[in-house]
């Protein structure tokens, strides 16, 4: 009982002292409690300076200040996420790469000539018609009936067209007969070199085959191109149904493409080359492909210490229409990457000796937050259609032609073929030549988001490539050396050998230096951290301590005084709306209890006469005065009513 009165002091004062620090009331006592407590000096001496010049100046050097450190916070976070390069050298043995090799001409000209027959027929005559170019009688073969009579169909259809000005007319070279240009058209060369008179365009018109009205017109200032484009078209149709088995046995045997071999100054043949088919360049053969699980390396640098070959080319046996140029094309190339002969393959002459010398390379860069690479390409949502490691070009590749799978119903013949897809052909898909073009066309201005989605490698290996190309056989040597080759290959081949058929190539390493480039981390986390704690110190005067109290203060505690600001609103709202329902008259324990509780008296002590001084006067309320003392407790009777044995003895004595 004697506790009750000390609680209610203590809860009267909780109620009633004035607050102060991160418990304030309002955000602007909480501001100033701040200001006068911190550890950063400007914000103190906005508060305590006198005088508004100063305090002006006070508050523009300390915002100044705050600004010098976000910015240059900002810039060390910047550099934070910043990469350094460094680059290694190694000198030790060397694996030798993967070297593929194929005949620029894919496939012996001879043997196809029955599924081309009434494709070289239809580009005669577009020669005989625009340029007089004429063979005599044509001897062409007609023994595969299918191909002719669905070609045919479509020559007709799709056929060359000479537009003689840009008034939408052109001449239909099958027929002979002008026809309206209908839909756009688009000019696929750059130059201005036209065939013949200025104002005649050569190309060919593709029409959606649902859609006779929607067209395309395709143009070429040069009529070499567009000959030969219009002729590749109708070419990848036909090839795309001729089956596998059967186009590796019209392309180039190794027997037939290598004559000689040396590695490391040993022999070799045709047994440490690796065949696979290539759609656009037939039979191609890749040197130390690593599938026997065997590496070959080298521990010298120099020409007689890499792969010297003799190639045989047969330029006689060539497509003319298909090709133009005479030789070989290589690509150097690691082990586990796909070889893009046609995108980055080197060029072989013929009748000359082709000296490639490597210097090998290593790279990686970091990922993310670094740069947007990928390690392995799991992380990218394109199927990986050539079964090697992932690159760049493989998933362009494979992007689009599952775009073309999805938007034409079938796969473009230059790439593989997705799971469940047949290669596009004038029989299944009579529109695919339509719907191919204009995909390409979105891929290319990069409309189909496959330049968006891939990504670089993180690690890639490069070997860069010098060339120098000499005379080969020179003039002294080259009967006795066409004759020995002769004489090797000539239960084979039945004929004297030409140097135009033949390539000598030879790839090295020029040394035995191995760059490792790789990217480290600009900063690390330590560093950072000690470079925002000067750049608090040196604008602010703060320390990790003061950061802690920013947060806490500006973000805490001001969240807390609102929120229960709104909370004490939200209780006087509900008070007074219960009070309007029942009637009654506020009280003045009600308006006692409007105030709120004081966090200074937290603890259950009594309160002290320091703290009762604190409290304030109430409204309407003459000053206090001393009271004049009570007599009455001064009797000892009164203030004591029970005695004590011991001064009972006294009294009686």
């Amino acid at each position: 009982a004697a506790t009750a009165p000390g609680k209610k002091i203590t809860a009267r004062l909780k109620r009633t002292l004035p607050v102060r620090g991160p418990q304030a009331p309002t955000l602007s006592e909480l501001m100033r409690w701040y200001c006068l407590n911190t550890n950063t000096h400007g914000c103190r001496r906005i508060v305590v300076s006198r005088g508004r010049l100063r305090r002006l100046l006070w508050i523009l050097l300390t915002l100044s200040a705050v600004g010098l450190i976000l910015w240059q916070c900002a810039e060390l976070l910047m550099n934070y996420y910043s990469a350094s390069v460094s680059v290694t050298v190694q000198f030790q043995k060397l694996p030798f790469p993967a070297v593929t090799i194929c005949n620029i001409n894919p496939y012996k000209y001879s043997a196809m000539k029955e599924y081309l027959s009434e494709l070289d027929k239809e580009t005669k005559k577009a020669l005989e018609t625009f340029y007089g170019f004429s063979e005599g009688k044509s001897k062409v073969r007609r023994s595969v009936e299918e191909w002719n009579s669905t070609g045919s169909d479509f020559f007709q259809q799709i056929p060359l067209l000479k537009v003689e000005d840009f008034s939408r007319t052109a001449t239909d070279l099958h027929s002979g007969q002008k026809r309206k240009i209908e839909g756009s058209v688009f000019h696929k060369d750059s130059s201005i070199v036209n065939s013949g008179d200025s104002n005649d365009i050569i190309g060919f018109q593709l029409c959606d085959a649902n859609n006779s009205s929607d067209c395309a017109l395709y143009t070429f200032s040069s009529g070499v191109n567009a000959i030969q484009e219009w002729y590749k078209l109708h070419y990848m149709n036909i090839m795309a149904q001729i089956p596998l088995e059967t186009k590796e046995k019209l392309s180039y045997s190794a027997d037939d493409l290598l004559l000689t071999c040396f590695f490391d100054g040993l022999s070799c043949d045709k047994r440490h080359f690796t065949r696979f088919h290539h759609p656009l360049h037939g039979n191609c053969y890749t040197f130390n492909s690593g599938e026997n699980g065997t590496i070959l390396s080298t521990s010298t640098g120099g020409s007689e210490y890499g792969l010297q070959v003799v190639l045989y080319i047969d330029e006689a046996d060539y497509n003319p229409f298909l090709v133009t140029s005479t030789g070989a094309k290589i690509i150097v190339h690691d082990q586990n990457e796909y070889p893009f002969i046609e995108d980055i393959g080197t060029e072989i002459e013929t009748a000359a000796a082709t000296s490639i010398g490597m210097h090998f390379t290593r790279s990686r860069k970091l990922s993310k937050p670094y740069s947007d690479c990928t390690e392995t390409g799991a992380d990218i949502p394109v199927e990986n259609l050539y079964n090697k490691s992932y690159s760049l070009q493989i998933c362009l590749h494979s992007c689009f032609q599952k775009a073309m799978v999805h938007s034409c119903g079938c796969a473009q013949y230059a790439q593989p073929l997705p799971a469940g897809a047949e290669y596009c052909n004038y029989k299944k898909n009579p529109n695919w030549m339509y719907c191919y073009y204009r995909l390409h066309e979105k891929f290319v201005k990069e409309q189909l988001g496959c330049q968006q989605i891939c990504k670089d490698a993180c690690s890639f290996k490069e070997w860069a490539l010098t060339t120098s190309i000499a005379q080969w056989p020179s003039t002294v040597s080259e009967d006795w050396m066409l004759r020995v080759l002769s004489w090797d290959k000539g239960q084979k081949l039945n004929k004297k050998l030409n140097k135009t058929d033949l390539a000598n190539l030879m790839v090295f390493y020029k040394d035995l230096n191995e760059r490792f480039i790789s990217e480290n981390p600009a900063n690390t986390l330590v560093i950072l951290l000690s470079n925002f704690g000067g750049q608090l110190g040196l604008w602010m005067s703060c320390s990790v301590v003061c950061v802690i109290e920013i947060v806490e203060v500006f973000f805490i505690d001001s969240l807390s005084i609102v929120m229960r600001r709104q909370w004490q609103k939200a209780k006087k709202w509900w008070n007074d709306r219960k009070r309007g329902s029942s009637g009654k008259a506020p009280q003045a324990s009600d308006v006692e209890r409007q105030g709120h509780n004081n966090p200074v008296c937290i603890d259950e002590d009594l309160p002290t006469f320091t703290t009762a001084l604190r409290l304030p006067l109430p409204q309407d309320s003459p000053l206090p005065r001393t009271p004049p003392p009570n007599y009455s407790t001064l009797r000892l009777e009164t203030a004591f009513t029970e005695q004590l044995p011991d001064t009972l003895e006294l009294g009686q004595h």
